[in-house]
């Protein structure tokens, strides 16, 4: 790889790698290694880190606009800078938690993330490891934890429009209540506590399962967890039973449309006569 000036560096093109992509600056500082991903999520790996590392994210999965991108550093990130580019600047991003933030910019919708090493690289420093994960989440699927650019109505209730959807898109698609909020100020976070009577959709074990005592063998079966939100929607406990959808950043369950179940039920009904809801959802 030759010195060029940025943005004019060679560019390594790679596949889709959501196990880990792993990268190597091999001709020493004052380089800007320049890679292109088509994963939605994965790893990366960055070896005997050079001076910069442009990462541009170009899923082919989706042509949804305007994805946010969902960072977790490693502790092996200390020391390194991560931004995020927008129209032709960088915008440096905390790395001691997750970090979330809107695409924009010259790029249109595609995630473009900068890391940066310090020029005055010792020799133990070139061959250290640094990396993060990362994940593309898309518009009202949950509220993206850490979000930076652009708020929106983020907080705003879901639309029919929105929650039609949203059972169809989201990771999770849970039925419960509410049992208590607790509020984190330090991360901008909320922590919705939830009993679930029936988990209809979960790409993981994020709601567990509850044991059933012998004496209460022929109850129904009932979940609990944890939904995520952020500390500016001001959650707060309520009554009843309510449709819990959202996303899964990194193991965790973060809100996206949570409207009372039977106004749900109403409305679902009335798509459903209308022939406008774009998937089905289990009645029984």
């Amino acid at each position: 790889m030759n010195k060029c000036s940025y943005p004019h560096c060679p560019r390594i093109v790679t596949g889709c790698c959501p196990h880990g992509c792993s990268f190597t600056d091999e001709k020493g500082p004052g380089l800007v290694l320049q890679v292109r991903l088509r994963c939605a999520a994965g790893w990366i790996r960055w070896f005997s880190p050079g001076q910069a590392l442009r990462v541009v994210l170009e899923p082919t999965l989706s042509s949804t606009p305007r994805p946010s991108v969902c960072i977790e550093p490693s502790p092996s990130l200390r020391g390194v800078r991560v931004f995020i580019e927008r129209s032709g600047r960088l915008t440096l991003l905390a790395t001691e938690k997750v970090t979330c933030f809107r695409a924009d910019g010259d790029h249109g919708p595609v995630p473009v993330i900068y890391l940066e090493t310090s020029v005055q690289s010792t020799a133990p420093w070139r061959r250290r490891t640094v990396g993060l994960k990362y994940e593309l989440t898309y518009p009202r699927t949950g509220a993206s934890p850490g979000q930076t650019g652009p708020e929106g109505d983020l907080c705003r209730p879901c639309n029919n429009t929105e929650l039609l959807m949203a059972i169809c898109v989201s990771d999770f698609v849970v039925r419960g209540s509410i049992q208590k909020v607790s509020h984190n100020s330090n991360r901008q976070t909320s922590l919705i506590h939830v009993s679930l009577t029936r988990v209809y959709k979960q790409h993981s074990n994020m709601f567990e399962q509850q044991p059933t005592s012998h004496w209460h063998s022929m109850s129904s079966p009932s979940w609990s967890g944890h939904i995520s939100t952020l500390l500016q929607c001001r959650i707060k406990p309520g009554e009843g039973e309510f449709l819990f959808t959202g996303s899964e950043h990194f193991g965790n369950a973060w809100l996206g449309c949570a409207p009372r179940f039977k106004d749900f039920l109403s409305m679902y009904h009335s798509a459903r006569a209308a022939r406008s809801n774009p998937c089905n959802f289990p009645l029984d």
